[in-house]
């Protein structure tokens, strides 16, 4: 049983969904992601996604295509990212770490050695924006023998037919988009979300986890409600934000300040169920 498996396996026994956090690697500068994604788990995040940076992120709005920025100009790369997510490993062996991104990065590093590093890593999935079920074979083979899970996405537009092409030889969990359009700019309709999972759930077995548009506490409670994870990122990233100088340069309490919202975050997400 992988760890993804293992840990909602943990989930459905505690009878919660878990909070799935996203952030990008590097950003705002590699020392300071670095604590940021050591303090995660125990701020209450279950998953995390780890953000691979990239100049041409299309699926991103604003905040985090900044983020994608200031971690490139502080010279982050997939490489270093793998390298990162290596001593994360060595300090945290359960919580699962799935990389999220676009291909070109992965195509440049080459399909079978990443997949290969990833896992040496302690990479545990990947969730490539950009590579639909059709052309992903030459990334989802060797990650299928290496172990590396390949989440795919589903969104509002994608109908009941559709929907057996994305599931087939999905792993890990099913991702799905709650809204139209890009991160960060408008907020899921929950009552949406909760017919689009019950929707889901005929064609798949996988838990989903359901992103984009989830900003506030009390959001993410309501989505926890109905799917087995609440994914949270552009909201963080704006969190990180706030707290940078005219320059770029993380201020004092920029990691306590992000971990405090991730803490409320996890909170709501915990008493969803119970209330």
């Amino acid at each position: 049983m992988s760890r993804i498996e293992r840990r909602f396996a943990q989930l459905r026994a505690e009878g919660r969904a878990g909070l799935v956090i996203y952030l990008t690697a590097g950003d705002p500068d590699p020392n300071t992601s670095l604590a940021l994604f050591q303090g995660l788990a125990a701020s209450g995040a279950d998953l995390v996604e780890i953000g691979m940076p990239f100049s041409d992120p299309m699926a991103d709005g604003p905040a985090i295509q900044a983020a994608g920025q200031r971690a490139l100009k502080r010279g982050m790369t997939l490489r270093r990212t793998l390298a990162m997510v290596r001593g994360l490993r060595e300090q945290d062996p359960e919580t699962p770490y799935v990389l999220m991104g676009y291909y070109n990065p992965i195509y440049r590093y080459g399909t079978e050695a990443f997949a290969r590093d990833a896992v040496a890593a302690g990479v545990d999935g990947t969730i490539i924006v950009d590579l639909p079920p059709e052309e992903d074979a030459e990334l989802a083979e060797p990650a299928r023998r290496e172990g590396l899970d390949i989440v795919r996405l589903a969104t509002p537009t994608s109908d009941d037919a559709r929907l057996p092409a994305i599931v087939a030889h999905a792993s890990g969990f099913l991702y799905y988009v709650a809204i139209t359009g890009i991160t960060g700019t408008r907020s899921a309709d929950t009552a949406d979300v909760h017919v689009a999972v019950a929707r889901l759930r005929r064609f798949t077995p996988l838990p989903i986890a359901v992103g984009f548009g989830i900003k506030s506490p009390a959001q993410a409670a309501e989505v926890a409600k109905a799917a087995d994870g609440a994914v949270v990122g552009s909201a963080l990233v704006d969190r990180l934000a706030l707290n940078l100088d005219s320059v770029g340069n993380a201020k004092p309490g920029l990691v306590e300040a992000v971990l405090a919202d991730i803490r409320a975050l996890a909170a709501g997400v915990r008493a969803a169920r119970t209330t």
